[in-house]
């Protein structure tokens, strides 16, 4: 069974003459455990797609089941808490809170679930020690270099030991040594047996995956 089954799914953002399809008619299964892209060039409909996957949008038309439930009719309270169970963010513009700490950062997903507070302590700890930042527990985000904050940002999408890590973009903001490492961090999480999805329009990150999806104006062109 797949982890995540989209059909038939459909996007339009406006109304009436102004209304733009973004989402044609997508179908994509994902299995618990795989490292997929979805890659397409701007204005293609992937970062809509990816919004979707992730519960933070909804589809005008079509069926999501994740891991077997149709998550169409749930309400927007049990969406969130859905999503912050099962779904760990990595964005291209990190979203770390520059006033708190890292392992504050770490923390925030936790505290949002009512982990209490040696656990969290506990845990963001051990999540900082694995991307390679235990000697920067306690530095803030503007004290690190944007590789840094990068590995921070992964470390909070693992605090609520989520089924998917979606990335979106994770090293668009990044040089290409950098990058590198961010992209062996999501390699090594997926050895372990964690399910990632990547977000890209560069062919070079997409290749780190075991499966490309190629989306173009809004449909599936081809899978790899």
């Amino acid at each position: 069974m797949s982890l995540i089954k989209i059909e038939k799914i459909r996007k339009t953002y406006g109304k009436g003459k102004a209304a733009t399809p973004v989402l044609r008619g997508i179908n994509v299964a994902i299995k618990k455990g795989e490292f997929v892209a979805i890659m397409g060039a701007s204005g293609s409909g992937k970062t809509t797609l990816m919004n979707i996957i992730g519960m933070l949008d909804r589809p005008k038309s079509g069926t999501y089941h994740f891991n077997g439930q149709n998550v169409n009719g749930l309400s927007d309270k049990e969406l969130a808490e859905l999503r912050r169970n099962t779904i760990g963010f990595v964005f291209q513009s990190f979203n770390l809170l520059g006033r708190l700490t890292n392992r504050a950062n770490v923390e925030l997903p936790m505290m949002y679930n009512h982990t209490s507070h040696s656990e969290r302590k506990r845990r963001s700890s051990e999540l900082l020690k694995l991307v390679g930042l235990g000697d920067r527990i306690n530095y803030k985000p503007t004290e690190l270099s944007g590789g840094q904050m990068q590995r921070v940002a992964v470390a909070r999408a693992l605090a609520n030991r989520p089924s998917v890590i979606l990335a979106d973009e994770p090293t668009g903001n990044l040089d290409s040594k950098t990058g590198e490492t961010v992209l062996k961090l999501l390699s090594q999480l997926h050895s372990e047996g964690n399910t990632i999805i990547v977000i890209t329009h560069d062919a070079y990150v997409a290749k780190q995956a075991q499966r490309i999806i190629h989306i173009k104006d809004g449909k599936i062109a081809r899978k790899a």
